[in-house]
């Protein structure tokens, strides 16, 4: 029974050890999967200054603890109401891409934490757009909403910068005026489109002017070369223009379903015509 009994008392203790020796095992490792990077906080040195990539890595237990960074781009929406130049008040939408700089992450991690983009990106965000947006009138961000965003975007990225924070992309994606504002700006386009459409009738007018004034000008000249034509042609062109009327009366009256024949005289009458 003592044989046995030591049997039992050494095989616990066996299993005590490899339960032991798993548990510090499965704490002397640890995995950090694609798109993250790993912060190490040693209990002597502090934050270490070189950051782990993906893979598996040795730690030491008690030690050494790490944190789990996500590294891939991540989208954020930053909203500010802000003042025009001309004291127009402006609500915009910013949407910006971010990441974290790998090489940064150590500071991050002592200053900022996990929550980075949430503690910085707001705050940088509202101070760029008001100071970008202070710069502009309000019809000017209207029309130069492309240079109003390249603007912010390339102030922002250099603020972002400033905190270890890489900004793939930033875009003005809403951007709307108080509803007394935008209403002046309906009536405006309105009296400009009036005043277009009366220019336009204005100008129709003119030019149907001009157009008659150079009709009466014509006939005025083709009844002059006429007369003259006339004068030096004396009566053969007046002949002429006879035999042409009578001949397109008769072809009127030929085409006539109800004219059968002309009365007696009818030739000498389209012939005989009066001067």
């Amino acid at each position: 029974m003592s044989a046995a009994a030591n049997a039992l008392t050494n095989l616990a203790r066996a299993a005590v050890t490899i339960g032991v020796g798993a548990s510090v095992a499965s704490q002397a490792i640890y995995d950090v999967d694609g798109g993250e990077r790993a912060v190490m906080f040693d209990r002597f040195r502090g934050v270490l200054p070189v950051t782990s990539g993906e893979g598996t890595h040795f730690v030491v237990p008690f030690i050494q603890n790490p944190t789990i960074y996500d590294v891939r781009t991540r989208a954020k929406s930053l909203t500010s109401v802000t003042g025009t130049k001309d004291l127009q008040q402006v609500n915009l939408t910013l949407r910006v891409l971010c990441r974290p700089d790998v090489d940064k992450l150590p500071k991050i991690h002592q200053e900022l934490g996990q929550d980075y983009d949430d503690r910085v990106l707001p705050s940088i965000g509202n101070e760029v757009l008001k100071a970008t947006v202070a710069q502009f009138n309000a019809d000017q961000l209207l029309t130069q909403r492309q240079l109003v965003s390249q603007r912010v975007s390339e102030a922002l990225r250099l603020r972002a910068a400033d905190f270890g924070i890489i900004l793939d992309d930033v875009a003005l994606t809403h951007l709307s005026f108080s509803s007394e504002y935008t209403k002046a700006i309906e009536a405006k386009q309105v009296s400009q489109q009036e005043a277009e459409r009366a220019a336009y009738v204005v100008k129709r007018s003119e030019q149907e002017r001009e157009a008659a004034i150079i009709r009466a000008e014509g006939e005025s000249e083709s009844a002059r070369l006429i007369s003259q034509a006339t004068k030096a042609a004396g009566p053969a062109l007046v002949e002429l223009r006879r035999i042409e009327a009578s001949k397109e009366i008769a072809q009127t009256l030929a085409r006539s379903r109800n004219v059968m024949y002309l009365p007696g005289g009818g030739a000498n009458m389209l012939l005989g015509l009066q001067q």
